[in-house]
């Protein structure tokens, strides 16, 4: 099977968007298909690996206003020509919503069975950014999406969002977690004895550092006697965020083993974002053996069982992330059996049986178009 994966973001970018569209292109390959990825360019002297699993087209970009690491592809020809020259059975779109939306129209005017994967809460980052712009953002979700043959939801609570938004023809398609990469034997003793010298409680965030993952809801945790709070990642709210939690650790962006190693060596992990569509970062902390606390909202929803893999609490509350922290410091036998039962909720949930469930949506899809025109 021939597959072109446009992606509105492709490593070396380090997002959710970016991840998931390496390792559907990496589960192609492996399955002996071939994978043909369209991506907006990355920042000039951005390092490109050369070592991946397809082959990359890039087309221009710009850097976002305000928020520079995120690029927006331009309008051109380069795109109508890779796929044309890939001569795809399947068009795939990851969070289609610039170059996506060019991709939808461009599979629909060849005639390609096309697959949009919905990942990115755009009504919530507008009310964060614009304080307005729901509806109009959901209005260009929908006709994005409706150009597309299937809809892919990462989660329950993102595939009722989309039918209530009008979106058809959506199923539930999950996310996978590196189970190999990330585990508990990385746990760290010497990086332990760095971040927490008098053995506090090691307490966790990592992802972008921008004003829709309301990092700072982390403050009252931090001010906790007993707790030292570890931030990994890099984004706009960077500068804000060191002059909120003054006692934390900023680690900047990690990625690969090092990023596991700093996983597995905290006692507990905090998200704190309530857009998150599915939420990457509860699933590797769970896999790397680590007790979970996530606001009770869309993606973690289908994550964390409370009380049993993880905590969760009121969305946008410092004081109930606060809570739950101060609850797992006086109670390591709790902290404990949340993390092992976290990890074994995972184990399954590997990139490999989810890139199968994909292929299983692709065939259907394509049988479909075949059955439609004989």
């Amino acid at each position: 099977m021939r597959v072109a994966i446009i992606t509105e973001s492709y490593p070396p970018d380090v997002n959710g968007v970016a991840h998931c569209a390496l390792q559907t292109a990496r589960h192609l390959a492996r399955r002996g298909h071939q994978p043909l990825v369209v991506a907006p360019a990355p920042a000039p002297g951005v390092r490109v690996p050369h070592d991946g699993p397809a082959p990359i087209v890039h087309v221009p970009s710009l850097p976002l206003p305000g928020y520079p690491q995120v690029r927006v592809a331009l309008p051109s020809r380069k795109l109508a020509a890779a796929v044309a020259a890939h001569r795809p059975d399947v068009v795939h779109l990851a969070s289609p919503f610039v170059l996506g939306a060019r991709g939808a129209a461009l599979a629909a005017r060849l005639g390609l069975p096309s697959v949009a994967v919905y990942q990115t809460d755009l009504a919530g980052y507008a009310r964060t950014y614009l304080g307005a712009g729901e509806l109009a953002a959901w209005r260009r979700i929908r006709a994005v999406h409706t150009a597309a043959g299937l809809t892919l939801a990462p989660s329950r609570a993102s595939l009722h969002a989309l039918r209530e938004h009008g979106v058809p023809r959506t199923h539930l398609w999950p996310r996978g977690v590196d189970t190999e990469r990330f585990g508990p034997r990385h746990r760290d003793q010497a990086l332990r004895r760095e971040l927490a010298p008098n053995g506090e409680l090691l307490v966790g965030y990592v992802g972008r550092l921008a004003p829709e993952k309301h990092v700072e809801l982390l403050a009252e945790a931090a001010a906790l006697p007993g707790v030292r709070t570890v931030v990994v990642g890099d984004g706009p709210s960077e500068g804000a965020l060191r002059a909120a939690l003054p006692g934390a650790h900023f680690l900047g962006r990690r990625t690969g083993d090092d990023l596991a190693r700093i996983y597995a060596s905290l006692d507990v992990f905090v998200h704190t974002g309530p857009f998150e569509t599915f939420c990457q970062t509860v699933q590797e902390a769970q896999a790397s053996g680590v007790a979970v606390v996530a606001p009770a909202v869309g993606g973690p929803l289908d994550l964390v069982e409370h009380g049993r893999t993880g905590l969760l609490v009121r969305p946008r509350d410092a004081a109930a992330v606060g809570d739950a922290v101060a609850r797992l410091r006086e109670a390591p036998a709790l902290r404990a059996g949340l993390a092992a039962a976290g990890h074994a909720a995972v184990a399954g949930r590997t990139w490999e049986a989810v890139g199968d469930l994909l292929l299983g949506h692709y065939a259907r899809l394509i049988e479909a178009g075949a059955v439609t025109a004989r």
